[in-house]
């Protein structure tokens, strides 16, 4: 083995070189080790056959180094039999300068290539990695124009799938159908359309915060009937209502940071078994907003309604049908008073499942709240009343 910085730390399966100013892979040769650690260096150029004495690594880091595509042998990862990256289960090649994926091993299960300047996929970019679990794409140059709909085809077994801050104006087509998580976060996204999503039914948690998306550019069947689609993140984009046809199994539902004025009479009321958290903080809510039956159908589900940081001036109609609700957030509101029966229904003799609940800065005179308003919270210390605005 050749002689390393001494900054390295070296076992007997792993080498460590982080940030120790290396400009070049060092020619090693030791079938024992399974893990090289070179993130945060100088390396410029992967040569063919660089890992040839390594045949048993399972895992290579070489982020935030100056790999670019022309530095890069197409095969660097590849070479002939016997000696094969045949175990290479791990590759991280974030923050390099690469504008196209390099060929691979097979046998690879995660790649990270984030924060490079990837300007297109094509169909043979994954070509091989049948076996790929896990693949990130954040902040490259990919759009719609420079990613045809068979890139992702030979990702027969991916599950999570990022592609946040690039400049997607609509979600991919031709995603694979195993999918079980794709983000979408900080694109370009306006429309979701029709039928993009149908061959994704494993889909379970789909994120598309920081976009432009609008409730009517919404297709009505985009994803009401993806059988597991759970979690749905629009948090930060320009819907001025809760969107309905929301998929039907969806369990969390995150609108934090849009210009939602409305929650419309039964747009929860098809979700079975019913959604768990629904966050709306950051919004425009008004208490005309909000109807007796906008949380219709949450009634035994809902445990955590987030409405802090809106217009609401008074107690939203229809909490005392959310029978499972535990968390309810309503500061930094315009509330004046806390009405009897808003909060506890004080004909019912049961306590409310509430373990948390927060009404500080608003505008409630504490003095007149009535002595029964949170009788059914079994732990005084859950109401947060204080400060409220122009109070101590």
């Amino acid at each position: 083995m050749p002689s390393l910085p001494t900054a390295c730390l070296l076992s007997d399966s792993a080498i460590a070189c982080g940030n120790v100013h290396m400009k070049q892979v060092p020619a090693l040769s030791d079938a024992g080790l399974k893990m090289l650690y070179l993130a945060d260096n100088e390396i410029s150029r992967l040569p063919r056959g660089v890992f040839a004495g390594l045949p048993n690594l399972e895992w290579v880091d070489l982020s935030k180094n100056q790999l670019d595509s022309g530095g890069l042998h197409p095969k660097a990862f590849q070479f002939l039999p016997p000696q094969n990256l045949t175990k290479l289960k791990r590759l991280n090649l974030d923050g390099n300068r690469l504008t196209r994926i390099p060929s691979l091993p097979p046998s690879l299960l995660e790649l990270k290539v984030n924060d490079n300047g990837l300007e297109r996929l094509q169909s043979d970019s994954f070509r091989g990695l049948y076996k790929l679990l896990t693949l990130e794409l954040e902040g490259d140059e990919l759009h719609d124009g420079n990613v045809i709909p068979t890139s992702f085809k030979p990702l027969r077994s991916l599950i999570y799938l990022r592609l946040d801050r690039n400049r997607f104006r609509a979600i991919p087509s031709g995603l694979p159908p195993s999918l079980q998580e794709l983000h979408l976060d900080s694109n370009h996204i306006e429309e979701v359309r029709e039928g993009l999503l149908n061959k994704t039914l494993n889909l379970s948690v789909l994120v598309l915060s920081n976009n432009k998306l609008q409730e009517d550019r919404i297709a009505p069947r985009a994803w009401i009937d993806l059988p597991k689609l759970e979690s749905l993140d629009l948090s930060y984009n320009r819907l001025v209502h809760v969107p309905s046809f929301l998929p039907r199994r969806l369990r969390q539902l995150t609108l934090h940071h849009n210009r939602i004025e409305r929650v419309p009479g039964y747009v929860f009321a098809h979700l079975r078994p019913g959604l768990e958290f629904l966050r709306l903080s950051h919004n425009r809510l008004r208490a005309e907003g909000v109807h007796a039956t906008s949380f219709a159908g949450l009634g035994r589900s809902l445990a955590e309604l987030l409405l802090d940081h809106n217009q609401l001036q008074a107690v939203p109609r229809g909490l005392l049908g959310l029978k499972g609700l535990q968390v309810l957030r309503l500061s930094h509101n315009l509330i004046r008073q806390v009405p009897l029966n808003s909060v506890c229904d004080t004909r019912v003799a049961e306590d409310s499942s509430l373990v948390s609940m927060r009404l500080e800065q608003n505008l409630i005179d504490l003095r007149r709240i009535p002595p029964t308003a949170f009788s059914c919270i079994r732990a005084y210390h859950s109401v947060v009343l204080h400060p409220q605005r122009g109070q101590a």
